[in-house]
């Protein structure tokens, strides 16, 4: 991979340590490794294309291109036919990754021939920007805003601003900026409520529209069911999800993953220190049993904070090919290849 701040990292701590700057998140413990002050963001770009290796590398290397960034991690799923990237930098070296991730994945992706498992309304279908060490969620916020404005400007795409970034509370929650998906985007954006905060008023005859916004640090987490049954699925989901009254900071819906014949729980937990990836585990466990079926295994899309393992362990999750190059912090300290 190739990023300048890769460099700038220099005697790495173990996990754990705890002298911190001031200005370090609540979970990132020890994360004082750079010489120089820097104001340090995470961007976790999904884009709608988890089939085609040759169309996501073509992405990657858009990415590894911009000196001053840092590409820790590229997951693919084809049954949700959909990649995450997780890439760090400051500001203005990762507004230009992700104008030139856009570059690419709008040249290559047709949503009006797409298919997969994962709600989605754009080719590049949600850009986040968290705030890491010495970053601000305002400054994220204001990322947020410029990248969003570019993108419009310069791929005439509709762009919508989501959580912290949010230009009111309708646009808060990205599955209410998704519902309806690429297919009922013209439909919605006919709407005056869903006119974009940028861009033009219709969408992309191939690409749709983004959603970009500023939120701290999630967790994408799937639990794998054996069974093939949807409904069972989709129960389990209705019932852990925070906006179903189940737990809080936890989004779920059920999904099939057809090449294996079998389903899945797929959720996003948005704050791992009030509800633990244990917590959720166990409550999909007990609703799965009371249903008849079994966990098969759990996995983690992408990245985590080694917080989020405290008080339980990989086993007892049931974690699937999880190592310690998947803990966020990890993956910071190694050099860039």
């Amino acid at each position: 991979m190739v990023g300048g701040i890769g460099a700038a990292i220099i005697e790495q701590p173990p996990l754990g340590v705890n002298e911190l700057r001031p200005a370090a998140p609540a979970g990132l413990e020890g994360w004082s490794w750079y010489k120089q002050p820097m104001a340090l963001i995470e961007s976790v770009p999904n884009v709608s294309e988890g089939r085609r290796p040759e169309v996501v590398e073509r992405i990657a290397l858009a990415v590894r291109g911009v000196v001053g960034v840092r590409l820790l991690d590229v997951s693919s799923d084809p049954s949700h036919n959909r990649s995450v990237l997780t890439m760090v930098g400051e500001a203005a070296a990762l507004k230009e990754a992700v104008l030139a991730l856009f570059e690419v994945a709008i040249a290559a992706i047709d949503l009006r021939t797409h298919t997969g498992e994962h709600p989605r309304i754009g080719a590049v279908d949600v850009v986040p920007f968290v705030p890491l060490e010495g970053a601000t969620m305002a400054d994220c916020v204001a990322l947020a805003k410029e990248a969003a404005s570019e993108v419009a400007r310069r791929f005439q795409l509709p762009v919508f601003l989501y959580e912290e970034a949010a230009s009111g509370s309708s646009r808060r929650r990205l599955e209410d900026i998704r519902r309806g998906q690429f297919e009922g985007l013209a439909t919605k954006m006919a709407s005056p409520d869903w006119q974009p905060d940028y861009g033009p008023p219709s969408p992309h005859p191939s690409a749709g529209a983004v959603a970009i916004g500023a939120r701290g640090l999630l967790i994408a987490y799937n639990i794998n069911l054996a069974t093939d049954r949807l409904d069972i699925a989709k129960a389990i989901a209705a019932v852990v999800r925070h906006s179903g009254g189940g737990l809080p900071f936890v989004k779920a819906i059920g999904v099939a993953l057809k090449s294996r014949g079998i389903v899945q729980v797929s959720m996003n937990l948005t704050n791992y220190r009030e509800t633990s990836m244990r917590q959720v585990f166990e409550a999909v466990a007990r609703e799965a049993a009371t249903r008849g079926v079994a966990v098969l295994e759990s996995e983690v899309v992408g990245l985590v904070p080694a917080a989020a393992l405290a008080g339980t362990t990989v086993q007892a999750l049931q974690l699937a090919a999880f190592d310690s190059t998947q803990l966020l912090e990890e993956r910071l300290r190694q050099r860039p290849m």
